[in-house]
């Protein structure tokens, strides 16, 4: 049994107890808050008294701001960490958090978009060489580091230099859902949209970086993803390649969702699978959970196992660093207008 702790009670804390405490295998120990409250976990005044329950790891889940210094603290006492997104809000924090912990090899990042059944399954079909080597992808569902997360995780990119240009737009779009739920009524806002390319000095490869204000959650946006390779496309739930010489074939990628009509196994994802192949089974079936759900337990275990020493890495500091040293180029090439050229970090 592995037992963790977190550090902040906010919404995304939430998240973590709650989904521990469907796992047979992961035990949460307790929560650092600020005030009182009333929680289905214990409740700890201060890290130190929290600490005392012997975690095996933490999860910080606190504002940007306060994470590098928390980090920081829980390493020098020899803790391993897991960090919610990003792990610093600027660049010269980004650094700051490298050199101080960069070398523990205690600190991962709570990236858990790659580890969503449908972008899980697609990494897995690009890795199959489906459409060949992947040279270009598309992102236009997420922001900032989760995007660029997804995007060198397509093309299988590393941490090296990029060249960002980037453009913003301002439209009317109505905004009828948030987080706190549906509008009523409805009001259409400006919503400010930013388009970026991002070039991979090293790989050769172009990322397409495409986010809408409160594109999470407005269900009137569509969601694209697009893998580009040598030998075809992968375009949401679509291939197109080239099977064999003079053979181009087309087919869908498919989620086998159970719940629908007189299927009475209950509402669950299944697996994805591409022709016959299945590509993702989910790991928590029975679970009835969500896309997001299931990405943030798997990644729970996946630490777990980590701490262990019975698996790799989930998504190492130096990975989450860099995926928000480009999402900064991405804001700063928007913001000034002009091409950002990034250098070699001490992390890549």
């Amino acid at each position: 049994m592995t037992t963790f702790a977190i550090v902040g009670s906010g919404w995304r804390a939430e998240y973590f107890w709650r989904l521990a405490a469907a796992l047979d295998d992961l035990t949460c120990v307790g929560v650092v808050s600020r005030g009182p409250r009333d929680l289905p976990v214990p409740v700890h005044p201060s890290l130190d008294d929290c600490l005392r329950a012997k975690p095996d790891f933490v999860v910080t889940a606190v504002p940007w701001p306060v994470t590098p210094g928390l980090v920081v603290e829980l390493v020098e006492r020899g803790v391993p960490v897991l960090a919610e997104t990003p792990p610093a809000p600027d660049l010269d924090g980004l650094r700051a958090l490298w050199a101080a912990v960069g070398g523990s090899g205690l600190v991962q990042v709570a990236e858990q978009y790659t580890r969503m059944p449908a972008h899980a399954a697609r990494i897995a079909l690009v890795r199959k060489g489906v459409i060949g080597e992947p040279t270009r992808v598309d992102v236009s569902s997420t922001h900032q580091y989760h995007a660029v997360s997804l995007i060198r995780t397509l093309l299988g990119a590393g941490r090296g230099p990029v060249r960002v240009r980037a453009t913003r737009h301002a439209a009317p779009l109505a905004d009828p859902i948030t987080r706190a739920g549906w509008a009523d009524p409805v009001e259409v806002k400006q919503a400010t949209t930013t388009i970026a390319t991002i070039s991979f000095e090293e790989h050769g490869a172009l990322g397409v970086y495409d986010f809408t204000d409160n594109q999470w959650h407005n269900q009137l946006l569509m969601r694209r993803l697009l893998v580009r390779g040598t030998r075809g496309e992968l375009r949401d739930q679509e291939v197109v390649h080239l099977a064999a010489d003079r053979t181009i074939t087309r087919g869908p990628v498919v989620r086998r969702q159970t719940g629908y009509d007189l299927d009475l196994d209950g509402f669950d994802t299944d697996h994805i699978a591409f022709n016959s192949e299945v590509l993702y089974r989910n790991p928590h079936q029975g679970r009835r959970w969500n896309d997001e759900e299931i990405a943030i337990a798997t990644l729970l275990q996946d630490t777990a196992a980590w701490v262990a020493g019975s698996g790799p890495e989930p998504y190492p500091l130096a990975e989450g660093v860099h995926d928000h040293r480009v999402a900064l180029a991405i804001e700063e090439a928007a913001d000034r207008d002009t091409t950002v050229a990034t250098t070699a970090e001490p992390w890549s």
